[in-house]
């Protein structure tokens, strides 16, 4: 199943649209105004599934996950010099990528790819597709890659 997540270009909070193969929207993306990035997901419907929310007040970056309210775990960036290294603790998986932060892969525990996510770089906006293997793990993967986008933002201003 892949997905293309896509920000909108005028909003005044992270805002995004997430799509299927076939163009058809599967999840939206609203942010709040809080103290960190909170970014609430919604599917077609307008029903709310998940938010992730950044942990202010922390040494290093740290986004919870919550899934209809319930905490379901967190990714935390690590100290590391040239590839940026985050520790995930949600479902056994844990992120490998290059160091732009581009191309990156979410893996299980026992190794095996749960998705993949590109970067599109001539966009006006953050373009991602996300190849997920099993659309049941399609809102976690989307959760991380959220967490990722919303850490490198963090760094930019």
């Amino acid at each position: 199943m892949k997905l293309l997540f896509k920000q909108r270009f005028f909003s005044w909070f992270d805002s995004y649209d997430i799509y299927d193969e076939a163009g058809q929207t599967v999840y939206t993306v609203k942010g709040q105004l809080s103290w960190g990035h909170c970014l609430n997901i919604y599917d077609a419907q307008g029903d709310a599934l998940g938010t992730v929310k950044e942990r202010v007040l922390t040494w290093l970056p740290k986004f919870e996950m919550y899934l209809k309210g319930q905490y379901i775990g967190c990714i935390r960036k690590e100290l590391s010099f040239f590839v940026p290294r985050f520790t995930v603790d949600c479902n056994g998986w844990q992120v490998e990528g290059d160091w732009f932060e581009w191309d990156y892969r979410i893996l299980n525990g026992a190794g095996q790819v749960v998705a993949t996510v590109s970067k599109e770089i001539w966009n006006w906006t953050d373009t991602y597709v996300i190849d997920v293997a099993d659309p049941q793990n399609a809102l976690g993967a989307l959760m991380l890659v959220l967490a990722i986008d919303a850490e490198k933002c963090s760094r930019k201003d």
